[in-house]
């Protein structure tokens, strides 16, 4: 119950109505007895300078940040974590003393939920689909494991800023190449079994849904393996093509619970159960 001492953390995006992370940050803080609420805050990014300061006025302990502010909330904080900086994205802002500090717990989340799939990432093919915030996150996961990445997008410019950005942090790493969104069915097909990665919005819940980043009657390489940062719905446009087509395929929602057990964690300083998030995740897509 919300009283007069209950703390404040929360999502900051545009849009949030979507987002589980209400569910499972709240079922968290009921679990481990904590008097904290966390509330959807959909921001426009016109207003996002406003709401930053709204949130220390507030009181709020800290938020995490979705699309589309993870890089546009850089230029507004106070201090940034080491590794953070590295990702160039921001997904959770520790709030203390009136300073804003960030942290990325997306690259982790995304690197722990891959691997738990038994892929060998060494050396591997991955197309990332996008080059926003999400996608920085995960192409800095995939070079940290050696795996040779492709970033493509509808702006070229945009994945070739991700790519120079990168070299000098991985010197020792295969050059990241880039292209068209578009080109992507082509340029798959001449990869050995790859992992293909959407970090885009398109099939997203809502007004999105009916979208795709891949093609329709386009074929999927061989022995692909499809991950869709997307976790509402459950399966999206891209994953049933893919499936369609037999290959492996993946939702975020394994992101989305291990990046939130890291998140609540900065923000709240206690570990969260991550049994305990899904159960609320998957509950919720139950109707319970």
């Amino acid at each position: 119950m919300i009283d007069g001492n209950t703390q404040l953390i929360g999502l900051i995006g545009y849009p949030v109505a979507h987002s589980f992370s209400p569910l499972m940050h709240n079922a968290a803080a009921a679990a481990l007895g904590l008097n904290f609420a966390y509330v959807p805050l959909p921001v426009r990014p016109d207003e996002l300078p406003d709401a930053l300061r709204g949130l220390v006025a507030l009181g709020f302990r800290g938020v995490n940040v979705t699309v589309p502010h993870k890089e546009a909330v850089i230029a507004h904080l106070d201090t940034i974590y080491p590794a953070t900086r590295a990702t160039g994205a921001v997904n959770t802002i520790v709030i203390s003393d009136g300073r804003l500090t960030g942290f990325n717990t997306d690259w982790s989340g995304f690197l722990s939920d891959l691997e738990s799939h038994r892929l060998a990432l060494y050396g591997r093919d991955c197309l990332v689909l996008g080059a926003g915030g999400s996608a920085r996150s995960v192409v800095y996961a995939l070079l940290r494991r050696g795996s040779r990445v492709t970033v493509l997008a509808r702006r070229p410019e945009q994945a070739q800023q991700l790519a120079v950005e990168f070299a000098p942090l991985f010197p020792s790493a295969a050059a990241v190449t880039v292209g068209l969104l578009g080109d992507a069915p082509r340029i798959a097909a001449h990869l050995d079994e790859p992992v293909l990665i959407n970090t885009t919005p398109l099939g997203m819940s809502g007004g999105l849904v009916d979208h795709s980043p891949w093609p329709d009657g386009a074929p999927f390489p061989p022995g692909a393996f499809i991950y869709d940062l997307i976790y509402n719905p459950a399966e999206t446009r891209f994953m049933g093509q893919a499936r369609a087509a037999g290959r492996r395929t993946v939702n975020g929602l394994g992101m989305l619970v291990g990046q939130a057990v890291e998140a609540f964690e900065v923000m709240t300083s206690r570990r969260a159960d991550p049994a305990v998030m899904r159960r609320a995740v998957e509950m919720r897509g139950a109707g319970k």
